[in-house]
């Protein structure tokens, strides 16, 4: 990934500001952001031990409005916590210019959290939502590729019923953000 960032780093919200200023969703963002449990010590280890890299920032793209914002951005927010990972949100409205760089399927979707060194450089990415649940809305988008498709909005609020079932009840979805996180941690 050639993208760097360095002229984002330090303009965005830290979390608190974020949660502070949300307009839609908060209170259902903090049951999530409270209820966070880390399911084993592997993996709180695993981010406990990621203080001692000095490398690393986060920004992520997101906005109070959207549903799987409000689902995994709170784990997102504890594990780098835990991590001493020093992290940014970028609204999403605010900033176009780097959402257009972080597409999901030719779309802006959030969230997108965007793993850059200090200087900047992008090394990896993740979101919008788990992989497990991510691959509805791929089924989803290709087998209703017109938009204009005068059932489109029917099947899509189908599909939303969908996703929403396979984030499961409560946090049965946190483990699934964890492990995607260190797997992509891992790597760089």
């Amino acid at each position: 990934m050639a993208v760097h960032l360095a002229d984002k780093l330090n303009t965005g919200l830290s979390p608190q500001q974020f949660i502070d200023g949300m307009q839609k969703n908060q209170e259902e963002f903090k049951r999530g952001y409270d209820a966070f449990a880390w399911d084993n010590d592997g993996d709180r280890e695993f981010f406990e031990n990621l203080k001692s890299r000095d490398d690393l920032r986060v920004l992520i793209l997101a906005a109070d409005w959207c549903g799987d914002v409000v689902r995994n951005v709170p784990v997102v927010f504890r594990a780098l916590e835990t991590a001493g990972i020093p992290t940014e949100v970028l609204i999403l409205e605010e900033n176009f210019d780097v959402m257009d760089q972080f597409l999901t399927m030719g779309g802006r979707s959030v969230p997108v959290v965007i793993f850059t060194n200090a200087e900047g450089h992008v090394l990896g990415k993740w979101g919008p939502r788990p992989a497990h649940v991510q691959q509805i809305m791929v089924r989803f988008k290709q087998q209703n590729p017109d938009r204009e498709a005068p059932d489109y909005q029917e099947k899509m609020a189908e599909c939303r019923k969908e996703l929403i079932a396979a984030y499961g009840e409560g946090t049965d979805h946190h483990a699934s953000v964890i492990k995607e996180l260190r797997e992509l941690i891992s790597g760089f």
